[in-house]
């Protein structure tokens, strides 16, 4: 454990945005308990992983809280002192500039960029990609070309299990008195998601359409992995607007693929989505990215709306 960590009280640690997600690790934020291994992580997909393979040992913060859209975090000078003092930090590089920055420059010795647990694909989802970057086989990658490859990697339960086996073995070096239990919770973990897998392969195995459309593209992976063509209304930035002439293209494709839905989110606004939905005589439901838990979300954790997910896309796509 880093000894340098300090008592920091319940009230102090919501006032700072770094809000648990579990009642475990609530009651660890508000006892103070400098006996775990405290991770910092960057956004809900993050402190999830974190807090399934930590389990008790583990006290999970996270620097967005429940309800904040992610991609317009900023980091409070709290927060970076927060930041030094944990044993670890979770995040996903590409996602969150001013998280990449803030763990750039933090002094923690172990540092999880989530990115290079797997492979991240340019998905030609608009603003962030880079001419020429599609192809690119290697896992390793450059930081000029990750800004143009989709993060959203954790809508993919496959790839999400191969970041919670990386999330696992690295835990397992920085806190080796509790390895054993951070082996058997990746497992365990990894089990569920292979599950998870199973679930939508099957119930999207068998549909009328293929095609759906989405208020921002964060279901590129997803789409990809179950056969499916995700259609943005939006790049991969959730509050850029679209052009008129891609919401007259939109509505001639739904016409020709059949879609019946647009879809829209739980943390970002669905104006767009339901004027599209309007002028082109469509329904509208939730298609959640599962980066935050809220009142809102259909579920209380990654599992419970990955099925809801699951669902809105079956009966969007007349699943048989």
């Amino acid at each position: 454990m880093n000894v340098r960590r300090r008592l920091i009280p319940a009230a102090a640690a919501a006032s700072l945005g770094l809000g648990a997600l579990t009642a475990c690790s609530s009651d660890s934020a508000a006892t103070g308990n400098t006996d775990k291994f405290d991770v910092v992580a960057s956004f809900y997909p993050m402190a999830f992983l974190a807090e399934q393979i930590g389990g008790t040992h583990a006290n999970v913060t996270s620097l967005t809280e429940p309800g904040q859209e992610p991609h317009d975090l900023e980091i409070s000078t709290q927060q970076r002192a927060q930041l030094e003092e944990a044993d670890a930090a979770l995040y996903l590089k590409g996602l969150q500039p001013a998280v990449d920055k803030a763990f750039d420059q933090t002094g923690i010795k172990t540092k999880i960029d989530a990115a290079t647990l797997t492979h991240l694909e340019d998905h030609g989802t608009g603003g962030h990609s880079h001419e020429g970057e599609e192809g690119h086989s290697e896992e390793g990658h450059s930081e000029e070309d990750e800004h143009g490859r989709d993060p959203h990697v954790w809508l993919d339960p496959v790839k999400y299990a191969e970041i919670a086996q990386g999330v696992g073995k690295a835990f397992e070096k920085a806190d080796p008195d509790h390895a054993a239990d951070y082996k058997k919770n990746t497992e365990a973990l990894v089990t569920k998601l292979k599950g998870l897998d199973g679930d939508f392969e099957k119930g999207l195995e068998n549909t009328k359409s293929k095609v759906f459309f989405t208020n921002h593209a964060a279901f590129g992976y997803l789409a990809e992995r179950y056969g499916l063509t995700q259609e943005a209304i939006s790049g991969v930035d959730p509050d850029s607007e679209p052009s008129g002439a891609r919401v007259r293209e939109l509505q001639q494709e739904a016409k020709a693929d059949g879609v019946t839905t647009v879809f829209y989110e739980t943390l970002v606004s669905d104006k767009t989505a339901k004027t599209l939905a309007r002028d082109a005589n469509l329904k509208t439901d939730v298609l959640d990215p599962v980066e935050g838990i809220t009142d809102k979300s259909r579920g209380d954790d990654y599992f419970q709306v990955m099925e809801a997910n699951l669902k809105a896309l079956q009966t969007a796509l007349g699943a048989k």
